[in-house]
């Protein structure tokens, strides 16, 4: 593993781009050094833009991504930060449950409704059929 990585070596490192890393810099989570007009970050930088995009893929925001680092330096036990961690997470937890509930709801009522018109059309299709023949 390198030491430093430019902002295109990082961005490869972790399959992002170099505007996503300079996103999370903007917004004050990651802080590289400079080497003469080069930003440069560290493994300590590395380690914290991994936290930063699992908390994204997992769907925090980044005040708690924020809230969760800030800990990270302040507390060397980790004892406030793991804390911190369950909160959010259980807090998570409970809304993607309540999410899958309401998408089971959400998709078994269009299905209800899908069936409904596949119901509808196939006897406006036989109505139609009956109504050619009574003609012809």
């Amino acid at each position: 593993m390198r030491e430093l990585y430019t902002v295109n070596q990082l961005a490869e490192d972790l399959g992002i781009t170099p505007r996503t890393i300079r996103f999370y810099e903007a917004k004050g989570l990651i802080a590289p050094q400079r080497a003469g007009t080069m930003r440069v970050f560290n493994r300590r930088d590395r380690a914290r833009l991994m936290i930063v995009l699992r908390g994204k893929r997992l769907g925090f925001t980044l005040a708690e991504i924020r809230e969760y680092l800030d800990l990270y330096d302040a507390d060397r036990t980790k004892r406030e930060q793991m804390r911190l961690l369950l909160t959010k997470t259980q807090e998570r937890i409970t809304g993607l449950e309540q999410q899958r509930r309401d998408l089971a709801q959400t998709l078994a009522e269009l299905r209800a409704i899908e069936a409904e018109a596949e119901t509808a059309l196939a006897a406006i299709a036989e109505a139609a059929g009956n109504q050619h023949r009574v003609k012809g």
